[in-house]
């Protein structure tokens, strides 16, 4: 019997041809969104203006004035040419929103800067303006002056966006226009130590200085993020780069393009993660929520009853896993809302009903952090019981510390804790404020504090508001 045997080379041949094929399979057709999507990827060209602040000034040795050489040198050096200010200029990417020419790109690439040129990818040039930019997101828009309709990116949907999905991103890094890298997503929600209003999204897309803005995109040539910001010792890329996702960048800028800037929902507290010993402590069975360690004066979260030592679990109906995740919840809701907070105080649930603020800027918000935690027109400072205490039952508030005023010529001492006023039992700072912002002036009203183991009446009377 004869079998028919087939050359080992061409067995082996046909082999790694189908291998080959089918790995070819298995990855993504970069090349055909190059071609279909770059063509709305710019680079933003930037040069700064020169500030009297910039220009330098010429500097001599100093010259005794008694010094014999002084009339020569001083001529000497008067003579000498000022230096030249030179301005700064960068590169960075941006992509095209609108077919009339609206521009996406980060802000920190237009930043102070005065000259904007858009470069497109026929080589030609057009001077764009900035809309509104907002630091905060890092987000900016431009609008370049066209008659041609320019061509535009797709928006994608960030809920369909997956860790471990693949992503291109496509920009001028180091210069390099329209350098286009591909990785995958390698995490979402990503919160970084200075930008508390972004959930980003982590990539390890290679992303160098001069990707700033530039569109990170999924399979389907959809806009998924905006790239920002990179992860480096060196200054260049080392596998950790940061987008801001596309729906934060959207919401940004519809309020620049119907405003020029960008009003952020408020709460006016300051949190912090529940590790499993403070879990523990507080008797939750897992770690999670935002733990509130402050609550600032003024502010929403103050007015609504929160405390220090609550733990908020949900805000606006969205469970909350980490306390990362509770800003750009709040930054994202219009101020003027009414949005309920569900909070563990005491080991017990409870809902609350807050109206946020509008976020205020970067200067007035440190302000209201460095502040006390309430002060009022009777010259005091309190805070809340501990928690120890309020855990046994007891009710008032804690005198931190006592100004010139009122409380004072009452004999109020720091360390009191003030338990009711004017006949009105006290259970917390926002409730004791509202009681003394109605007491009447010039008619003494009795006080109840706690003093070591004893009580003490006191008679206080508030002579002018405050």
């Amino acid at each position: 019997m004869h079998y028919s045997r087939q050359p080992l080379w061409l067995i082996a041949t046909f082999a790694l041809l189908w291998h080959s094929a089918i790995r070819a399979a298995d990855y993504p057709d970069f090349v055909t969104l190059v071609e279909h999507y770059s063509p709305a990827v710019v680079s933003i060209n930037t040069k700064s203006e020169i500030k009297d602040q910039d220009r330098p000034q010429r500097d001599h040795p100093p010259i005794p004035e008694n010094s014999p050489f002084y009339d020569y040198f001083k001529k000497f050096f008067d003579q000498l040419p000022n230096p030249s200010p030179q301005p700064r200029s960068s590169v960075g990417s941006g992509f095209i929103l609108s077919a009339d020419g609206y521009v996406v790109t980060n802000a920190h690439v237009v930043e102070d800067m005065g000259s904007i040129v858009v470069g497109l990818p026929d080589r030609s040039e057009l001077p764009a303006e900035v809309v509104g930019k907002d630091s905060r997101s890092d987000i900016a828009l431009l609008k370049v002056k066209t008659d041609l309709a320019l061509p535009t990116v797709k928006i994608g949907d960030i809920s369909k966006v997956k860790v471990g999905q693949w992503v291109l991103a496509i920009g001028s890094p180091f210069g390099f226009e329209r350098s286009a890298t591909q990785g995958i997503i390698s995490a979402l929600g990503r919160s970084l130590p200075s930008d508390n209003y972004v959930p980003f999204i982590q990539t390890d897309a290679a992303i160098n200085p001069g990707n700033s803005g530039g569109p990170l995109f999924n399979l389907d040539g959809e806009v998924i993020g905006v790239n920002s910001q990179i992860y480096s010792r060196s200054g260049g890329y080392q596998g950790l780069s940061f987008a801001v996702p596309i729906d934060v960048a959207m919401e940004v800028v519809d309020q620049l393009k119907a405003g020029g800037k960008v009003a952020r929902g408020w709460l006016g507290v300051l949190i912090q993660e529940v590790t499993p010993e403070l879990a523990q402590s507080f008797g939750l069975d897992k770690p999670r929520g935002a733990l509130v360690g402050q609550v600032m004066s003024d502010g929403p979260a103050l007015a609504a009853g929160v405390k220090a030592g609550d733990i908020i679990i949900a805000f606006n109906g969205q469970l909350i896993r980490h306390s990362s995740e509770l800003p750009p919840m709040v930054g994202r809701i219009r101020p003027g809302s009414n949005v309920p907070l569900a909070v563990i105080r005491d080991g017990k649930e409870q809902v609350l009903t807050v109206q946020l603020q509008e976020l205020p800027e970067e200067n007035q918000l440190q302000q209201a952090i460095a502040e006390p935690p309430a002060r009022n027109r009777l010259g005091l400072i309190i805070t809340e019981l501990p928690a120890e205490q309020r855990q046994q039952g007891e009710q008032g508030i804690w005198v931190k510390d006592v100004e010139e005023g009122p409380a004072a010529s009452a004999g109020i001492r720091p360390g009191d804790i003030i338990t009711r006023v004017n006949n009105t039992d006290v259970s917390d700072p926002a409730q004791f404020s509202e009681l003394v912002r109605q007491l009447p002036i010039g008619r003494p009203v009795p006080i109840l504090i706690k003093r070591g183991k004893g009580a003490l009446f006191l008679a206080l009377t508030v002579s002018e508001k405050k």
